[in-house]
């Protein structure tokens, strides 16, 4: 998969275009005095608007050749690794944000756990998915298994449950063909 990934970071943020930075500072509930994680945040392209509002803004993700794209976005601090085995300490981050990229994580359970660790008290955890109960989406879903990207979907309802056996609950807000998790802890 991390392949993938590879071959799209020239192109990847003019094949999505950019997100609209106040439905995101409102998601977030930002700004925060403390730091944004950005996980399978790629090239940087959600928070590279939003590095502003946190302390600092970390952007985690297996792709190195995507996170190259980062240095070049300002103030985002790049970290190569799995989000189901992160390098920080518990309850590092006041906001965490996964935009379009849990459907990639190999491990979805051990990355949301992971996610709950390293979220501090008070902090917030928003996770953005396409909505797999959505015809189109069945559709993309369907060309990630074509080409091989190792992509598996959950249901918004699993997403939920995975956070629930963490301990935590998850708020569902739904936004067109995506659905946002919004989780306080």
């Amino acid at each position: 998969m991390n392949g993938h990934f590879d071959l799209l970071a020239p192109i990847y943020d003019r094949l999505l275009g950019p997100p609209n930075p106040a439905v995101w500072r409102a998601l977030l509930k930002l700004p925060v005095q403390g730091c944004l994680l950005d996980a399978g945040g790629g090239t940087g392209r959600v928070c590279a608007a939003l590095a502003d509002q946190a302390t600092q803004t970390v952007v985690c993700d297996l792709s190195r050749k995507m996170l190259r794209k980062t240095t070049r976005k300002g103030h985002l601090l790049p970290v190569q690794a799995d989000v189901a085995h992160l390098p920080f300490t518990d309850h590092h981050f006041q906001r965490i944000v996964v935009v379009d990229a849990l459907h990639h994580f190999p491990h979805q359970q051990a990355a949301v756990a992971e996610l709950v660790r390293v979220l501090a008290p008070g902090g917030r955890l928003v996770i953005e998915e396409f909505d797999i109960a959505r015809l189109p989406i069945k559709a993309l879903a369907l060309l990630e298994r074509l080409l091989l990207m190792g992509s598996y979907f959950p249901p918004v309802e699993e997403i939920v449950a995975m956070i629930e056996t963490c301990g935590l609950r998850g708020d569902i807000r739904r936004d067109g063909l995506a659905v946002r998790v919004v989780v306080d802890k």
